[in-house]
């Protein structure tokens, strides 16, 4: 189940097929090419293991820590039942960045690079969805100065506010929804992510390029056909 939220609250709540049929929603509009950044929580010895492993201990000389040892080892053989992958809420990041939406470009980018992140919703005082913020959207040429445009352009810039340059209306994402519908709806719109609220509208994640294609590699499987 899809949503589509902007300044003026929720304007739609529907199906794949009829998202596709709202205007303005379907294809959204950028100056160039979104760069879609991963939100990946592991840390680096996660992500490679045998990467950052120490030297091999030498084996135990005494034989009851030969025998303790194989006994730990056996209760670690744990085969776990792999759980296919279908629905948003299994891949989708729960931490939950969101600019306000009186926020202004300067305080958008400190967000931003403070998280290490990409893009975040934008919300209002309710903590209601009205839009989306990238990094693309922060570097448009048509919003930044030239090389020898005056400091006050680019105080004027910085002051300005993130409701003038995100992404309004924005789809969202329900938890329980299809991830190959997910996966559709950002190749037709172009973006980098979708966030992904409740009955009301409110935050609960953001499902990323990165999370599905992250899904896709790993374990458990993503199941794309069931």
């Amino acid at each position: 189940m899809f949503s589509v939220y902007s300044l003026a609250g929720k304007l739609f709540r529907g199906s794949l097929e009829q998202l596709r049929q709202v205007g303005g929603v379907s294809a959204v509009a950028r100056n160039h090419a979104i760069q879609a950044v991963g939100r990946d929580g592991r840390d680096a010895q996660s992500a490679f293991p045998g990467a950052f492993a120490g030297p091999a201990q030498p084996a135990p000389s005494d034989e009851a820590h030969r025998t303790a040892l194989a006994a730990y080892a056996q209760t670690q053989k744990v085969v776990l039942e792999r759980q296919p992958l279908t629905q948003v809420a299994a891949l989708m990041s729960r931490t939950v960045i969101a600019i306000p939406h009186t926020a202004t470009v300067l305080q958008a980018w400190q967000i931003l690079a403070s998280q290490g992140v990409g893009q975040a919703p934008v919300v209002n005082d309710a903590a209601t969805l009205v839009g989306l913020l990238s990094r693309a959207d922060l570097l448009r040429p048509d919003l930044l100065p030239g090389p020898d445009s005056n400091a006050l352009v680019w105080r004027a810039l910085l002051a300005q506010s993130v409701s003038d340059i995100m992404a309004t209306p924005v789809p969202s994402v329900a938890p329980e929804t299809d991830i190959r519908h997910v996966a559709r709806v950002l190749l037709d719109t172009g973006l980098p992510g979708l966030p992904v609220v409740d009955e009301e509208g409110l935050l609960t994640g953001f499902v990323s390029r990165s999370d599905i294609l992250r899904a896709v590699v790993t374990e458990p499987p993503l199941d794309l056909w069931g």
